[in-house]
């Protein structure tokens, strides 16, 4: 704890040094989970901060702030002296105050290896309009702790749950703090009533008449010496309040039974709130233990929880319309409303699985599994139609992930980053999706994945670096830098190209080859010349389909 203590303070008296605020267009952001996105209370602008990316060996946490432009499709890094410590599974939440505040509090620190945690237990709030951080000193307020939940309601902000881990023991919370936004205190929240199982990870929401929804979470006990049993929570509650939300208000815990198709169990999903009084969960993970190991099913749906009508709903993408269709429709001759009750009726017969190989940079071929939540007929007909009617045959959307960051502007939802995992290997991303929540259409790419962004050591590699610390210091810029060697690197060597209508069978049979040499010096002499062969032809057809 004091080693990890000394280390945070190192970092902040490296920030101190800055001075100035320094705006500058940049690069989109590196790959990072854990980070937190929230939408400007009063401009068209996404705010980035925090996060946590792993290599393999090294953990590196962030504390850089960054401002997606939405207009512009446009990043720019945002240096403001004395910013709150690297973290990570901290919570911030946007109040249109002032030309707008990002309050943040709680996250983690992690040691370089992975193995030691520091909880925080402060606030901080960004006046966004003078670009300026304050550290709000205030009593009473929660333990140190990550993976808790805070939401805006009223003029509080109300912290729930969360956990605290360290070497040798870990703690869930199931507690209620409230701290007012006018008079700047805390206060415990003891609610009457039963209310959820300690947990971390959940959904939060408010109710436009100031209640707090509560679904889900994860939470693992030891049932004996060195054995750890995880549990999903799929319950849901709802902690209300009788006054105008002040201080010395009466608060009740009830249990919710709400209707509809619930979301599959499932941890590290991710929230926000969607229009017309909907709360929303995005993607996830379920892991299945296996006698020696855990495997895990990735998600990339999306539900709704209507908060007028406690119902559940799985968003089905609708596709763009073509003109025929809309000739075959009318015009607008259904109501928004009807619109709506399609959507819930809609529900699944049965998850769908689709089963994807991805090539990365290096060679590793990872096959991931992907649960549709709609019946496969409909997905069938659907597609058909679809070319039928001359419309986009194949749609774009996010691979499967968890812990990925959501940010809502406008009814159009943005999601950043995340990880997903093939084996023993983890996948960071740092590609931004969009979706229009109004219409359910189709998925719009803003940043694509950079394959070049991912790198993964193997433990084996660690030897030789066992004495450089500096992977938790360096963070960013040494990210940067071999980000930019990389591309040094990629711009020498260029893939064949695809000849104008070229077919798939026949480019692999002009550049096969090629393909195998990239293939071999990639995977290694000792490659299998079977799997060789296999990675080369996947990496064939991934440069291919991009292409054309």
């Amino acid at each position: 704890q004091e080693d990890l203590e000394a280390l945070i303070a190192e970092f902040q008296s490296l920030d101190a040094k800055k001075t100035q605020v320094i705006e500058s267009s940049c690069p989109p952001p590196s790959p990072r989970l854990n980070g937190s996105l929230s939408a400007h209370p009063e401009k068209d602008e996404l705010i980035l901060f925090g996060g946590e990316y792993f290599n393999g060996q090294k953990t590196y946490l962030y504390n850089e702030l960054y401002v997606y432009n939405i207009r512009k499709n446009s990043w720019s890094k945002v240096e403001i002296p004395n910013p709150p410590p690297r973290r990570c599974a901290h919570q911030a939440a946007a109040v249109p105050t002032a030309g707008g505040q990002l309050w943040v509090f709680g996250g983690e620190f992690a040691s370089p290896n992975g193995e030691q945690f520091y909880h925080y237990k402060d606030l901080w709030v960004l006046h966004l309009a003078t670009k300026t951080w304050e550290q709000i000193k205030a009593s009473g307020g929660p333990s140190g702790r990550s993976g808790h939940r805070m939401v805006a309601c009223k003029r509080q902000l109300i912290v729930f749950g969360g956990f605290h881990e360290s070497a040798r023991d870990y703690i869930y919370y199931n507690d209620v703090y409230a701290f007012n936004l006018d008079s700047f205190t805390w206060s415990k929240l003891v609610p009457s009533g039963i209310g959820p199982a300690p947990r971390s990870g959940c959904q939060m929401a408010t109710t436009p008449e100031g209640s707090i929804i509560i679904y889900g979470g994860y939470s693992k006990q030891r049932i004996k010496k060195d054995v750890d049993k995880g549990t999903l929570h799929t319950d849901m509650f709802l902690l209300k309040t009788e006054g105008a939300g002040k201080e010395e208000d009466k608060w009740a815990w009830s249990r919710l039974n709400p209707s509809g198709v619930k979301p599959t169990p499932r941890s590290g999903f991710s929230v926000a709130i969607g229009p017309n009084n909907r709360s929303l969960l995005f993607g996830g993970v379920h892991d299945e233990e296996e006698e020696e190991s855990i495997e895990g099913d990735f998600f990339n749906d999306i539900y709704f929880y209507d908060m007028g009508k406690n119902r559940w709903f799985p968003g089905q993408l609708k596709g763009p319309k073509s003109e025929k269709r809309k000739r075959r429709r009318g015009r607008q001759a259904e109501a928004e409303g009807a619109e709506d009750e399609d959507m819930e009726k809609q529900h699944p017969q049965g998850p769908v699985e689709i089963v994807k190989e991805v090539v990365a940079e290096d060679g590793t071929v990872m096959t991931i599994k992907q649960v549709i939540s709609g019946p496969a007929e409909e997905k069938e007909r659907s597609e058909s139609e679809e070319e039928e009617d001359g419309a986009l045959s194949q749609q774009v959307e996010p691979c499967p992930r968890s812990n990925a960051m959501l940010a809502v502007k406008h009814g159009i939802l943005y999601v950043y980053g995340g990880m997903f995992e093939v084996g023993d290997r983890q996948f960071t991303l740092s590609d931004l999706y969009s979706i229009d929540l109004h219409k359910m259409e189709e998925w719009k790419v803003l940043v694509e994945m950079d394959p070049k962004a991912q790198e993964w050591l193997e433990e084996s590699e660690s030897d030789e670096e066992e004495d450089d610390t500096e992977g938790a210091e360096g963070g960013e810029e040494e990210e940067e830098s071999s980000e930019e060697e990389s591309e040094d690197e990629g711009g020498e060597e260029q893939h064949p190209s695809v000849q104008p209508d070229e077919k798939h069978e026949d480019y692999l049979s002009r550049t096969e080859q090629y393909w195998i040499k990239l293939a071999r010096s990639n995977m290694g002499p000792d490659a299998k010349e079977k799997k060789v062969v296999k990675v080369a032809h996947a990496m064939a057809k991934t440069f291919y389909e991009d292409s054309v």
